[in-house]
């Protein structure tokens, strides 16, 4: 405001048009879902390459963004946590990309009404999103379909993988969750990274809904447009693993405001086929 003789209420008006020119540039370039079989496959040969784990075709999550509450909005973005925020949902590549995301819905909703009621379950289920054939791990013969990987928040689907709940696990359950969750952590590090370095996320924000949707799309877009052009440059900000592999958080920890999705039990039934 002083620096550039601006007055704040221009300013404001300012970055929500700058936030709707990058989204209307960049949107469909750098967070375009991958809808053909070679996409989906060069994702999952990521996974498998990276994290050792097969048939990963994206890890998906969701967090609460704090926001000041609406004019008017009452209850309608009061979350469990006991404040007001808005959902930012995401499915991420191997390479800590966002592939899709879905910034808006109320923080009183759970997450499996927002899932629920997301694009991304309609073409899953419908097997529009271009899914590769079902194909045989490594060293089985058994066909086993590709799926998205995510936490006890979502239900189980074929298409939807997330670890074992049940307590006492045999060995072959515990090395599955081990490496499920190995694959799942590039989405936590992706929702760390975005409030590191577009810092406006890390205090509750101030505006309008509607525009706070528009800066954290365009956050998502700017995210990614680095991703794929400071590459190296992004990595320092990643999680590492020791040499007993145990994880080594980096400093964007420090800073992470977004927060988990709460389990609403009896929302995330599996299906009698993903559990076969």
């Amino acid at each position: 405001m002083y620096g550039f003789r601006v007055p704040h209420n221009t300013i404001s008006l300012l970055v929500r048009k700058v936030c709707e020119s990058i989204i209307v540039e960049y949107a469909d370039e750098v967070i375009a879902c991958s809808t053909t079989t070679d996409e989906r496959q060069q994702i999952a040969e990521q996974f498998r390459v990276r994290w050792n784990l097969d048939h990963v075709l994206g890890a998906l999550d969701g967090k609460h963004i704090a926001i000041k509450c609406p004019r008017n909005g009452g209850s309608l973005y009061y979350n469990y946590k006991g404040f007001h925020s808005l959902i930012l949902m995401g499915l991420v590549d191997a390479d800590y990309k966002f592939i899709w995301v879905d910034v808006g819905a109320n923080g009183s909703a759970s997450d499996a009404t927002v899932f629920n009621n997301s694009e991304l379950k309609d073409v899953s289920e419908n097997q529009n999103i271009g899914f590769p054939e079902a194909s045989p791990l490594p060293y089985d013969n058994r066909n086993i379909p590709f799926f998205f990987v995510g936490d006890d928040t979502f239900p189980l689907r074929t298409w939807l993988m997330k670890p074992f709940s049940r307590r006492n696990f045999t060995n072959e359950e515990r090395i599955f969750n081990y490496r499920l969750c190995r694959a799942r952590r590039v989405v936590e590090n992706a929702f760390g990274i975005l409030p590191y370095r577009w810092q406006c996320l890390l205090a509750p924000m101030r505006q309008e809904p509607e525009a706070i949707s528009s800066i954290v799309l365009a956050c998502c877009c700017l995210h990614n447009l680095m991703r794929l052009r400071f590459q190296n440059l992004q990595n320092e900000n990643l999680d590492q693993e020791d040499l007993n592999h145990r994880v080594v958080p980096e400093a964007w920890i420090e800073c992470a405001n977004l927060t988990e999705l709460n389990n609403v039990v009896g929302c995330n039934r599996a299906t009698s086929a993903a559990k076969i």
